[in-house]
């Protein structure tokens, strides 16, 4: 009996530690945007805790501009995450990597919507898309590329 009982106490600090060791990321998006939703929904279901903003898009676009993103390298949500912004459908593997690297940058951004590209469609069968690393200076460089399928 006290086994069971010291197993389920580890078990449950277990599950305390892990969600306290979450990230939080805040989400600016339009209250009406289904793809912005679903990203959030990824994201929360990549292990980062989700706090969704809901806003204008005139709004949007004076957060995408006092966080130094390009207007090229615009998305349709912007999200904030440990000091970098992530604007639009970032896959959170690449947000991982960001986060592990901690380059000196602004952060990462996937311009438009591409199909496919997380919370725009099923990822099965997506257009081909980059995802830009917008660096300090404004500089952008490729971080990663997924290919069409």
């Amino acid at each position: 009996m006290r086994f069971r009982q010291l197993a389920a106490s580890i078990a449950l600090s277990g599950i305390a530690s892990a969600g306290a060791a979450q990230t939080a990321m805040t989400v600016a998006k339009d209250p009406s945007c289904g793809c912005c939703t679903a990203w959030s929904e990824i994201m929360q279901s990549a292990g980062y805790a989700v706090t969704i903003e809901n806003t204008s898009y005139d709004a949007l676009d004076d957060l995408k501009a006092s966080r130094g993103v390009p207007d090229r390298m615009a998305g349709c949500h912007t999200a904030t995450i440990e000091g970098y912004t992530i604007e639009g459908h970032v896959p959170a593997a690449d947000i991982d990597r960001l986060l592990a690297k901690r380059p000196d940058a602004i952060g990462l951004a996937v311009p438009g919507m591409p199909m496919g590209s997380p919370g725009m469609g099923p990822e099965t069968s997506r257009d081909a898309y980059d995802v830009i690393l917008i660096g300090a200076d404004g500089g952008t460089e490729v971080f990663a590329s997924y290919p069409a399928r």
